[in-house]
């Protein structure tokens, strides 16, 4: 096992620049997820890893070793894909062990090792089924097996559930970290799903445009975000952003009726526009007669959440309990815990503190 170190990463197309300059340190033993929206160059960096992207410029090191220019062969690491890509032909056993025997290992050690495998991802059952005989997840399971008998020094795994129902997505969720407890591995995993980062990462990287916008732990980028685009995209729902305007006193809030939030941060001079942000967690309705009109419920059975068009135009998502007597159409009031306000520079996005 080893961490991975990228240094000063940059891959282009042409004159098109998809990745700007990427640091990052990943700890032996580490569970690293690259999240983002679709284009944010999350699995070009992952591939990049693995071998499969060249880089531009800038090193990528596993353990003490400089990668960069090695054969994704030789580089210590193995890859689970989107796809399963199975052989139609073979047996779960078969599969699992088919690298082995095409890198000549001897039959003994193959069985030795489809075995272990097997027992850690439970597939005995299995090994002499055909993939048609299998569900998604147990075909998921078979990919991930392949790459486990390799002994590789780092997992890479991209977007390896977004094929399956979301009862499996589940399911497998909790297989991963299971595995990643088992073996202990460095694994790099690539997911737009937020709600999957933040259930199996020890580290999160949220990247953009190529760019990284903030590392850390789940709970650390939930509560402490470096900006409103990180803010917005961890979190489910995500934060509702609602302007707000600098007096003397604080800030204070349109869509709230002008509520007046005071805070101790630097803030803009008075008079100037910020981005106050609140959590559907931290936003209640107060009463049934008010200016946010209702404009549709989730009801998830435990919890539902609440989605208003406030009196500006702006939409707020609320949580609740108890939405009984909240009617489509209908107004109502909400307040906010003012603890737990976030405010951001209307421009730039960054946070205020």
């Amino acid at each position: 096992m080893s961490g991975v170190t990228l240094s000063n990463l940059t891959k282009s197309y042409g004159p098109v620049q998809v990745i700007h300059g990427v640091d990052l340190e990943i700890n032996d033993g580490e569970f690293c997820v690259f999240v983002g929206p679709s284009g944010c160059g999350k699995s070009t960096l992952l591939r990049m890893v693995a071998g499969l992207e060249e880089t531009t410029s800038g090193q990528i090191s596993i353990g003490s070793r400089d990668v960069t220019t090695v054969d994704p062969a030789d580089r210590g690491v193995a890859m689970v894909f989107q796809t399963y890509a199975l052989y139609p032909h073979m047996t779960v056993a078969e599969n699992v062990g088919f690298g082995l025997k095409m890198n000549k290992v001897p039959k003994a050690e193959i069985a030795r090792k489809v075995k272990e495998a097997s027992d850690i991802l439970k597939l005995g059952p299995y090994l002499d089924r055909k993939p048609k005989a299998l569900s998604g997840g147990q075909r998921q399971r078979v990919a991930i097996g392949r790459a486990i008998v390799r002994g590789p020094k780092v997992f890479l795994f991209d977007e390896p559930l977004s094929n399956l129902d979301a009862e499996l997505r589940v399911g497998m969720r909790a297989e991963i970290a299971r595995l990643h407890n088992e073996i202990g591995a460095t694994m790099i995993y690539v997911t737009h799903d937020q709600v999957e980062a933040m259930t199996l990462a020890d580290k999160i990287v949220v990247l953009r445009d190529g760019h990284i916008e903030q590392v850390g732990s789940p709970l650390e980028l939930y509560r402490n975000p470096d900006n409103k685009f990180v803010a917005g995209f961890i979190g489910s729902p995500g934060m509702n952003f609602l302007k707000g305007v600098v007096t003397a006193s604080g800030v204070e809030i349109a869509a709230l009726g002008n509520q007046l939030i005071s805070t101790n941060i630097a803030l803009p001079p008075k008079g100037s526009s910020v981005v106050v942000g609140i959590r559907p967690q931290h936003t209640t309705i107060k009463d049934s007669d008010g200016n946010f009109t209702v404009d549709i419920t989730e009801q998830l059975g435990g919890v539902s959440y609440v989605y208003l068009n406030a009196p500006t135009g702006e939409r707020v998502v609320v949580e609740s309990k108890n939405e009984g007597g909240v009617i489509t159409g209908s107004g109502i009031s909400v307040s906010i815990d003012e603890e737990t306000a976030m405010f951001f520079d209307e421009t730039t996005g960054a946070r205020l503190r």
